[in-house]
């Protein structure tokens, strides 16, 4: 009787040999799909980490190429600040230019900043606010306070004064918070009595994205204002806003908005503002 021999065939050896060999291929060529995967999306974040760090350089380049001093728009005052005494008319100022250089080095960080105070007891309400034009904070301070505050400038409650900062142009390939900003200033220096209806549309638009300095100037017109393209195209205002912008740090402004009501700081804009400043009002009656 023939033993059952239970060892396999050569042809089952070599065919079982094959697939082994085929098995170890494919999970080897798995192996490399993979490494290249992840060595293409290694470059493509290291290209892009480079973009944003050239994007950077690039903007601290053209914020450094503004110069530190320079003219201030009419109604400017001296802490870079644009202030409305009602929706048509701002408050006359005497300040013809502004330099960086005669800013501190440093302030106190317990201090308010300079012309932040209470005001008289005869006086309106005083409002001071640093905002961004690229700021989503600031857009939706400005969409939900922007009728009360109209309501109060026409009754002469309030005083509300603009520090318009570029805190945000690292974020923007255009340098849009400081575009925004000089184009209020060329309002303010031109057409004074456009300058609160611009500036509720340009904050109104910031779900629109970036606004080139065409559609800035027609932005403008649109809200009343004489043709400001001249301004914008030969930078007049930039030296200002680099100004406000650097008072602003240099005096502990961390952020936007930060809003001020008659010297306190109110933590919540969004929400707060209009409470504390209507018992503010309410307090001189």
């Amino acid at each position: 009787m023939t033993p059952n021999n239970s060892q396999p065939s050569k042809a089952q050896r070599k065919s079982e040999a094959r697939e082994q060999a085929r098995l170890m291929r494919e999970q080897q060529e798995r192996k490399e799909k993979r490494a290249s995967f992840l060595i293409k999306w290694g470059v493509v974040a290291a290209v892009v980490a480079i973009l944003v760090i050239i994007g950077l350089i690039v903007v601290g380049n053209i914020r450094n190429q503004v110069p530190d001093a320079g003219s201030a728009p009419a109604h400017g005052n001296e802490f870079g600040g644009i202030t409305l005494t009602s929706t048509t008319d701002l408050e006359e100022t005497s300040v013809e230019q502004v330099d960086v250089a005669t800013l501190p080095e440093e302030a106190n960080p317990a201090d308010l900043p300079p012309g932040v105070a209470a005001s008289g007891p005869d006086e309106p309400v005083q409002v001071v606010a640093y905002v961004d034009v690229n700021c989503v904070h600031c857009a939706n301070f400005e969409r939900t306070h922007a009728e009360q505050v109209e309501s109060w400038l026409n009754e002469g409650a309030i005083t509300f004064e603009y520090r318009n900062v570029a805190y945000l142009d690292p974020n923007s390939q255009t340098q849009y918070s400081s575009r925004g900003a000089a184009a209020l200033a060329c309002v303010a220096d031109i057409s004074p009595e456009a300058y609160w209806d611009f500036s509720v549309a340009l904050f109104g638009n910031f779900e629109n994205g970036e606004l080139n300095d065409g559609e800035l100037a027609e932005m403008a017109q649109a809200a009343g204002s004489a043709d400001i393209s001249g301004c914008l195209a030969e930078n007049t205002f930039r030296p200002w806003v680099k100004y406000t912008t650097q008072a602003g740090e240099v005096h502990g402004v961390g952020g936007t908005p930060t809003v001020f009501v008659d010297g306190e700081e109110i933590p919540d804009p969004v929400s707060d503002f209009a409470t504390v400043t209507q018992e503010k009002i309410d307090a001189k009656n």
